[in-house]
């Protein structure tokens, strides 16, 4: 029998950076009774799923860290896959995380008790939990996105999505394809191809491929950087200043600030000096602005496509047979191995948050999303759905750094459970009128984001949502940080 008293006071959904971020704010602001819960083996997110052949941060590391826990040991400017997860493995015996964490734990349904103020979340296997407040930190690149092309069940080789490598395939002297062109191929492809008898590349959409400032970090750079007081503090704020001009300014601001067409010159330049066939290059061209889909900093995967193993296919895929692929010229493109670089649900009803929630009055916030568009107070909060919080909500996220927004809506969270702690309060809860003036203040920005601008067309841009919505936070980073201090707590009703 439910009373009201729950098993825990906070939940974390989702043992990622966000997972990992919100508990370790947690229990330095003294809110020790939390669990985390994790549907995978271990910690780290993307960083424990994704462990492809090139995987590795496409921010420079100084800013994909957190504030409070910087490193200066990585090996390179933009650190791989594997130093990631070891920092996020560091992370959690160093704040003592694993001993507030559930791992192989998915929760498949969350319903709130309105007359306790609970949760209750409902995982796989019947188990319940109960909770005073959840924090949704599940990401939405978790759930790999399988393409929609007929046969694909029937191919007799081996099959396998970048999310979830399969490290005991040998790819040396295979015939390998690659369906997609999105971050995840951009790393993997230069990486595979020289092991690989041919690599076909079969290319829908082209991306945007700018020169990786990248480069190894010498001992003494990072015994410097270790060294010297406030080294690290400056590495990560001018790494900050080189992400907000490579995203949140063009995307956000370009009607003010046209700097998306400075950097599609530099990708056009680049992409000249980096692909010798004419042909392959005006395939690789895309046709629509910087910005309007997640462009990608590499510098070998455009100079892969001169080698003589490697096939750019752009003609549409008709099926996959058990031999190969068939586009619809009808050339069969026989291969050993076919990789799936296929991208990730995103703004998919199931997906944001994986699993059923159910509010006041049993309201669903998938069915409440169709109806009312994708919207959250800051990315946070939602009407109708009391002590719930996301890391990663609508019209949350600017594009900066992943560590910035777990900071930051962290610590908006923070402020409410504070609040609710001093006054007795168990029920949080964000106004209608709050929610609606922040949505109607993104509405308002659209007309400088790039998005908007009508060079999006063709994009095939998973930033689109089926209400043809961006759900990013049209905000300058500074702003996200200063709002998140700073916002009204009367924009909350605490009862």
């Amino acid at each position: 029998m439910v009373d009201n008293r729950p098993d825990h006071e906070v939940v974390i959904v989702g043992g990622g950076f966000s997972g990992i971020g919100a508990a370790i704010l947690l229990g330095k602001a003294g809110f020790d009774d939390y669990l985390l819960v994790e549907d995978g083996d271990g910690l780290g997110g993307a960083w424990h799923w994704n462990t492809y052949p090139g995987v590795g941060v496409d921010i420079p590391s100084f800013s994909y860290q957190f504030s409070f826990e910087q490193r200066a040991d990585w090996s390179r400017v933009f650190a791989p896959g594997s130093e990631l997860k070891a920092y996020a493995d560091d992370c959690v015996r160093k704040y003592g995380i694993d001993a507030h964490t559930r791992l192989n734990t998915r929760v498949i349904d969350a319903d709130f008790d309105a007359t306790h103020d609970l949760w209750t979340l409902t995982l796989r296997g019947g188990e319940t939990l109960t909770a005073r407040y959840v924090i949704g930190a599940t990401g939405v690149l978790t759930q790999p996105k399988p393409p929609e092309i007929d046969g694909i069940d029937s191919f007799a080789g081996t099959v396998m999505h970048t999310a979830r490598w399969d490290h005991d395939v040998d790819l040396a002297g295979k015939r390998v394809a690659v369906i997609g062109t999105g971050a995840s191929a951009v790393q993997a492809i230069p990486a595979i191809a020289p092991i690989v008898d041919h690599l076909t590349v079969f290319q829908r959409t082209p991306i945007w491929c700018l020169p990786k400032p990248d480069a190894a970090m010498p001992s003494a750079a990072r015994t410097t950087l270790g060294a010297i007081p406030g080294a690290k503090r400056l590495a990560r704020t001018l790494s900050q200043v080189f992400v907000e001009f490579n995203f949140p300014l063009p995307a956000h601001f370009n009607g003010v600030l046209p700097i998306a067409t400075v950097g599609e010159k530099l990708g056009r330049l680049y992409l000249r000096r980096a692909v010798r066939d004419p042909r392959t290059r005006e395939k690789l061209t895309p046709r629509y602005a910087l910005g309007c889909k997640r462009p990608s900093f590499s510098n070998a995967y455009l100079p892969t496509f001169n080698r003589d193993n490697v096939s750019l296919e752009t003609t549409s895929i008709e099926e996959i047979t058990p031999t190969g692929i068939r586009t619809s010229d009808g050339t069969v493109h026989e291969i050993d191995i076919l990789v799936l670089a296929t991208g990730f649900k995103v703004f998919e009803r199931g997906n944001m948050p994986p699993f059923g929630v159910r509010g006041i009055g049993g309201i669903d916030l998938d069915t409440w999303w169709d109806k009312n568009r994708f919207q959250a107070f800051q990315g946070v909060s939602v009407p109708g759905f009391p002590n719930l919080f996301t890391i990663l909500g609508p019209y949350g996220y600017n594009g900066s750094s992943y560590f910035n927004l777990i900071e930051t809506q962290t610590r908006h969270i923070l402020r409410c459970l504070r609040r609710a702690r001093d006054t007795g309060a168990t029920r949080v809860e964000v106004t209608e009128e709050a929610n609606a003036e922040y949505f109607e203040t993104m509405l308002a920005r659209r007309g400088n984001q790039v998005f908007f601008q009508g060079g999006c067309g063709g994009a095939n841009s998973y930033y689109f949502d089926d209400h043809g919505d961006v759900p990013f936070r049209a905000s300058t980073t500074l702003e996200t940080m200063w709002t998140s201090r700073r916002f009204d707590l009367d924009s909350y009703s605490f009862s």
